[in-house]
């Protein structure tokens, strides 16, 4: 059992200050039970906390991480640009570079701005398609986290063409009006929203890989009727790939997929760690966005030189060096691989869904295409789960619907840790 009183006290400490002493909420641990550990360092594949523990890292920042932490080329990056200034607020020549360099990877994007945030990008992407369009209605999935800004945090009603409901105080039911839920992967649900909605329909955001229910993947010819359903009715087609952007691939799932969305937003590894986001597609929607067009954003600290030169040393690596998405991918099927053995060893029903670095395992014996699905696994299970395998060093997201990030920094040695540990948290927490 790894003792963390220091990491205790801070947490007490932090409520007083900090509402419910975090400033994100999935830190707090509710879902899994127990206290948020304080990070002090980290390095590679493992972070430290205030108590001197270490653990090897399977959210890696929530993914931007792909590199491990504090990567050489990343820190030479933000080295380099420090002594020039922090922050201008005036255009610089590595705003340019980055957006070259993104439109030459990510094959919707012909145009993009730099934003601070995945929220902030998903905010952006939508007031945009609908002043593109003049629509006003959009259509997002069950289970799809886009950030917290007010269309997103919606819920669905009790059918296919019931009107959204505010999921959050604060969001108004004008709001909500205008925000249509579907199930993830189903396409029948999607046409009888466009149908009962005709010519209102701005845009369908998703995850083109689910990442905020646990990982889910879409099913075959989901993707690409999405993308036919879109160009027939003129509706503007998002990818969020603030997740899955530069992680499954140099061009993200689309690349993957094969599929083309009109806009994408990005964020996570196109910072390289620093709080960074972007939004990007096609130039007639991008030439919408002030001051080429009608559709005001803003944002002081946009394009900011210490970020930006973070996001290029990431992405040029990983533009230069494509074996990291075979290292990455065959990493995880090792990982995973070894946990089905685990569990068929004690004889569980689980699932596990995985898509090149990342995974996550429902405890479920269904298998999980959606969130209803997802919500079928044991979370009091996995929260026993999940204080095991941190009890052991093993540090992953506490909540059942966070997918699991793979770093390039993990080796065989972290890998058996992990897998012994697998075993030993499951053992424990079938046990209890």
């Amino acid at each position: 059992m790894i003792k963390a009183p220091v990491s205790n006290e801070l947490f007490q400490r932090a409520q007083h200050s900090i509402p419910g002493g975090v400033n994100s909420p999935v830190r707090a641990f509710r879902a899994v039970g127990g206290n948020p550990r304080f990070m002090v360092s980290a390095k590679g594949p493992y972070m430290f906390d205030e108590d001197g523990n270490r653990y090897i890292d399977f959210i890696n920042s929530w993914g931007p991480m792909i590199l491990g932490h504090a990567a050489e080329v990343i820190q030479e990056a933000v080295q380099k640009a420090i002594p020039h200034s922090l922050s201008f607020g005036a255009p610089t020549r590595k705003e340019i570079e980055i957006a070259e360099l993104i439109v030459s990877m990510v094959p919707s994007i012909e145009k993009v701005r730099m934003v601070n945030s995945g929220t902030e990008a998903t905010m952006s992407a939508i007031r945009v398609a609908r002043g593109f369009t003049g629509r006003d209605k959009i259509i997002k999935f069950e289970g799809c986290y886009h950030g917290h800004g007010d269309s997103f945090l919606i819920s669905a009603g009790s059918g296919a063409i019931t009107l959204g409901v505010p999921d959050s105080p604060g969001v108004t039911k004008g709001t909500a009006n205008d925000t249509l839920t579907a199930p993830y992967n189903n396409l029948d649900a999607v046409y009888t929203l466009v149908e009962a909605n005709k010519g209102q329909i701005a845009a369908i955001i998703l995850e083109p890989v689910a990442g905020n229910m646990g990982l889910v993947t879409p099913a075959e010819g989901f993707l690409q009727g999405l993308r036919e359903l879109c160009d027939r009715e003129g509706i503007i087609l998002i990818f969020d790939e603030v997740m899955t952007g530069f992680r499954l691939a140099p061009g993200g799932a689309q690349e993957l997929y094969g599929v083309t969305p009109d806009m994408s937003t990005l964020g996570k590894i196109i910072g390289g760690g620093m709080p960074v986001g972007a939004y990007g597609g096609k130039k007639e929607i991008m030439e919408y966005v002030a001051p080429a067009g009608p559709v005001y954003q803003a944002g002081t600290l946009s394009g900011n030189p210490i970020a930006m030169s973070a996001g290029m040393a990431m992405l040029h690596y990983l533009n230069d060096h494509p074996e990291v998405y075979t290292q990455l991918k065959n990493t995880t099927e090792r990982l995973v691989s070894g946990m089905r053995q685990n569990m068929q060893q004690l004889g569980m029903n689980y699932t596990i869904n995985q898509v090149g670095s990342m995974f996550s395992i429902f405890f479920t014996q269904q298998q999980v295409t959606d969130f209803e699905s997802a919500k079928t696994s044991d979370t009091a299970f996995f929260g026993r789960y999940f204080n095991g395998m941190l009890n052991r060093g093993i540090y992953l997201a506490p909540s059942q619907y966070e997918a699991l990030f793979v770093s390039t920094a993990i080796s065989d040695e972290q890998i058996e840790q992990y897998l012994q540990a697998n075993l030993e948290s499951l053992k424990e927490a079938q046990e209890a």
